[in-house]
């Protein structure tokens, strides 16, 4: 059977990438094997360690946004990180036998240190990558629904797999692969990639009038087209590639021949294109407020997934602790 792992920082609330990009995925694998889906709690401390009274809120909010997303718990585990304290025994473990070099080598590491508006020259900001792999291999996860940003570090888990197995001469951890979207990107209001960092998103609690005031009056369109009778080229076009995420594939086809042919104006195709993200977006905002309106039941799934995941996790560390000869007395 396919074990499945993935998580999300409790970082405020999640946006139309995290949806179409994540979520969706999340929500299509639940059914295809034992999936574990977690909050990840400790690894918001590495930017979020000065104002801890906020990732509890977002912990509330992330779960609310699972469910709503249609993460089902009578299919999926859906766990808090730090609520499964296995994970950070692993982390150290794995810290005694993993090169520096190779923590240092990881690509968004030095970009995050040098971009970030929080001190992140911390051990648990350079440590990231390694509890992240903690976090995969506790479970012997063998498919990890990914970003294409985060290959890299599912490498890095698979050469510590190696290397582990390898030191302690026990098959103990299966080395993880990658479940890419069928959406790796998508775009921010500005052109570049939907980031909370960028301040470009377009959010799941976004009611309709917020969501058709941001694509109207802040979604970049055709640079080259600037008066109404210019054609424009939808395939360099951002507000073309929300059509393709979000509108059904005759809305596209017209836009893309209307734009060509200066038939449709930006301001038009940008209400357009805020129609389809609102029907899309709507069911899913509707049903996080009423999660988030009855938060005893949403820690209620929270204690007994994590209770489930520990369950697994004690297991693995069990394994771990008699291939390392650690006395269990």
């Amino acid at each position: 059977m396919n074990r499945i792992l993935s998580g999300i920082q409790p970082s405020g609330s999640q946006h139309i990438g995290h949806l179409v990009g994540a979520l969706d995925n999340f929500a299509l694998l639940q059914g295809q094997g034992q999936a574990f889906y977690m909050i990840a709690d400790w690894h918001a401390l590495t930017s979020k360690y000065e104002s801890v009274s906020e990732i509890w809120p977002a912990t509330q909010e992330l779960t609310a946004t699972f469910l709503a997303a249609g993460l089902d718990p009578s299919q999926a585990t859906l766990f808090v990180q730090s609520l499964v304290k296995e994970h950070a025994e692993l982390h150290l473990l794995l810290s005694m036998v993993t090169p520096l070099s190779w923590l240092e080598r990881v690509p968004t590491y030095k970009e995050k240190l040098q971009n970030a508006q929080a001190d992140l020259g911390s051990y648990g900001f350079l440590g990231y990558p390694l509890l992240q792999t903690a976090d995969i291999i506790i479970y012997k996860a063998n498919k990890v629904p990914v970003g294409e940003d985060q290959l890299f570090h599912l490498e890095l888990a698979r050469e510590v797999v190696r290397r582990f197995n390898f030191l302690f001469q026990r098959e103990v951890f299966p080395e993880p692969d990658a479940v890419l979207t069928k959406t790796p990107k998508v775009p921010g209001l500005d052109g570049r990639k939907m980031s909370k960092s960028y301040g470009n998103c377009i959010y799941l609690r976004d009611n309709p009038a917020t969501i058709l005031e941001k694509c109207t009056r802040q979604m970049a369109s055709d640079p080259a087209r600037v008066r109404r009778t210019d054609p424009g080229n939808p395939e360099v076009c951002p507000v073309f590639e929300f059509h393709k995420l979000f509108s059904d594939e005759a809305t596209v086809a017209t836009v893309a021949t209307e734009c060509r042919q200066a038939g449709i104006g930006c301001f038009d195709c940008k209400k357009r294109v805020a129609e389809a993200i609102t029907r899309r977006v709507e069911p899913v905002r509707e049903r996080i407020e009423d999660h988030l309106a009855r938060p005893d039941t949403i820690a209620d799934i929270l204690r007994d997934g994590s209770a489930r995941a520990r369950a697994v996790a004690a297991e693995t560390m069990a394994d771990v602790r008699d291939a390392m000869q650690m006395p269990s007395l």
